[in-house]
């Protein structure tokens, strides 16, 4: 009794497994690892120019008369994060459809000159009236809307991991903070122009190539406002 039991649920397990492998249970996460162009592309070769002995502009890591940037592997660039996000989008459709079919009639008539033959043609033509109608009708109307209205300021420094060939440069930054056990996350990557930091050794996010940000809040509340497993994989397997 028991095992016919089991193997009767046997498949609604399978199910559930499968299920709960293939839906989305997991919070999404951002992959940062370079761009594939950014693997591809060697790194660009210093080159050390000809310096006459004595100039006063000097040469070297730290010379005498150069904006302090980054401009090496390793060096710092501040990365003001300035992103605001506004969508609204609304959208509507209805349809309907109707349609009617009558099938019937006598089959036999006459000609009206012999009143017995009339008699008999209508007598035949009631027995072989046979109708048949059918009617369909079909109505879909659906109406939504969605409004988003976000934004996130905040700065990083990030470090420059490669300069490509063409000069630009592939950053990486993450800052954590830790308050009263609430951890702040904040990452960052992407392809730079030496070009677009000024002069304080800032650059706006909007001129990253490839960005990729990462704001998340881990702790107790960031626990206590998110659904349980449990509760995941029942939504994702419940048909209703």
């Amino acid at each position: 009794m028991i095992r016919n039991f089991l193997i009767i649920l046997a498949p609604f397990y399978v199910i559930l497994f499968l299920t709960g492998c293939t839906a989305k249970l997991t919070d999404p996460e951002i992959d940062f690892e370079p761009p594939v162009y950014v693997e591809q592309m060697p790194s660009h070769e210093d080159r050390q120019d000809f310096v006459s002995t004595g100039s006063i502009f000097g040469q070297g890591d730290n010379p005498l008369f150069s904006d302090h940037k980054a401009m090496h592997v390793n060096d710092i660039v501040r990365v003001v994060i300035s992103e605001n996000a506004q969508s609204t989008s609304t959208g509507a459709k209805q349809l309907s459809e109707a349609d009617t079919t009558s099938l019937g009639g006598g089959a036999f008539t006459s000609n009206g000159t012999n009143p017995a033959v009339d008699a008999y043609a209508s007598k035949l033509s009631g027995l072989a009236n046979v109708g048949f109608g059918a009617s369909t009708t079909n109505s879909f109307k659906g109406q939504g809307s969605a409004t988003k209205d976000a934004s996130f300021t905040t700065t990083v420094s990030a470090r420059i991991v490669k300069v490509l060939q063409n000069g630009n440069y592939f950053i990486t930054g993450k800052r954590e903070i830790l308050v009263d056990d609430q951890k702040q996350v904040i990452q960052i990557s992407g392809v730079i122009r030496p070009y677009d930091i000024d002069q304080y050794n800032k650059i706006d996010s909007a001129q990253m190539s490839d960005a990729k940000i990462l704001y998340k809040t881990e702790g107790e509340v960031d626990r206590a406002t998110k659904q349980g497993w449990g509760t995941k994989i029942i939504q994702a397997v419940w048909p209703f």
